[in-house]
């Protein structure tokens, strides 16, 4: 079988866990993620351990947000660590995107439209105009113009960006949940198999398999199920 496309998040106490994970989930998921507290925390080692313990690609999840000028010097910073995807955030504006995109002309760079953590009422309370799919097709129309190669989305808004943006951009979906998980700290959820059936290209998943008392098997599980539905080949 084929491996599952899921990008497991490895947010682990340090990097021998993280070793552990990444090792148990390889021969299930297509990608395994860094994200910034273990970035912060482990610095380049925490990319190396990930690739060398499951030799699936990476995704270095660190959000970028600052001047075009930093952004882009933040970029060339990670080259050498050669992730697939390396994330930014759209509302720090298409020049922001597109110096990312020229730094790292082989990365997808990915533009996280609005955090799966906020509401709707949040966002209205943050000045944000408008519904959240409006918010979230907006930046990842503005992302892909600048050359974003991937976006980040709710599972609630993917269908609605998979109309903006057309068939060739990527879109990553976090606040994904098997069927009677926690939802945790994610307000905007939807189970792996209705985030693919809207369009999703790949899950981010962490803490139903991070969390499972035997993550290998928590990991092979969901990617069997995925791997049931007719829209995967």
């Amino acid at each position: 079988m084929s491996k599952a496309p899921i990008a497991v998040a490895l947010d682990a106490p340090d990097l021998a866990t993280a070793r552990e994970w990444a090792t148990a989930v390889a021969p299930h998921v297509q990608v395994v993620k860094v994200g910034l507290e273990v970035f912060l925390r482990d610095g380049h080692d925490a990319v190396h351990v990930a690739r060398e313990a499951s030799g699936c690609d990476i995704f270095l999840d660190v959000k970028l947000h600052d001047i075009p000028a930093t952004v882009a010097g933040a970029a060339h910073a990670v080259a050498k660590l050669a992730p697939k995807y390396l994330t930014v955030h759209a509302s720090g504006g298409q020049d922001m995107v597109k110096a990312a995109v020229e730094a790292l002309p082989e990365t997808y760079v990915t533009a996280v439209t609005i955090l799966t953590s906020l509401s709707q009422d949040q966002l209205a309370a943050m000045g944000w105009n408008g519904s959240a799919q409006d918010i979230v097709k907006r930046l990842a129309a503005q992302s892909v113009a600048a050359g974003a190669r991937a976006i980040v989305c709710s599972p609630q808004e993917v269908a609605a960006v998979r109309a903006e943006v057309g068939p060739e951009t990527v879109l990553i979906t976090p606040g994904v949940r098997p069927a009677g998980s926690d939802a945790g700290d994610q307000k905007r959820i939807a189970t792996p198999e209705q985030a693919l059936s809207d369009g999703a290209n790949l899950l981010v998943i962490g803490r139903p398999i991070t969390a499972a008392a035997n993550i290998a098997e928590a990991a092979a599980t969901i990617a069997s199920n995925i791997a049931k539905w007719p829209y995967q080949s």
